[in-house]
């Protein structure tokens, strides 16, 4: 069985249309057909002038806010709270402890460890 992780309203973007302008006559110069999608918390946008139709054009629009990479890594991130029950920085804070720790330098063309806990005690 699925689990609801988090839920997106109309209060989660804005939406903005404009005439598209370009190729299609006085129709796309007077219509506002244009739709650009806005997520506000992560900033990602998704923008469609390609058809006539603004409901179209909201589709499109919305399809391609969907594979932006800002939306993508607040998808993730909302997935590791919950996940987690924490704030990403929460769980990277917690992972970089002493034991977990390694540093690697380039020598003479390859990767060496120059630091460790292992070395160090």
């Amino acid at each position: 069985m699925k689990e609801l992780i988090y839920r997106l309203t109309k209060k989660d973007f804005d939406l903005q249309t404009f005439t598209s302008g370009g190729k299609g006559g006085q129709h796309q110069n007077r219509s506002n057909t244009g739709v650009r999608i806005t997520h506000k918390e992560s900033g990602a946008t998704g923008v469609s002038r390609d058809t006539r139709s603004q409901a179209q054009n909201k589709k499109l629009a919305f399809q391609r806010l969907l594979v932006d990479p800002k939306f993508k890594i607040w998808t993730s991130r909302k997935v590791l709270e919950f996940d987690y029950g924490k704030k990403l920085e929460q769980v990277v804070e917690e992972s970089m402890t002493d034991d977990k720790l390694k540093v690697e330098v380039r020598k003479d063309g390859r990767w060496v460890t120059w630091l460790s806990v292992e070395s160090t005690e």
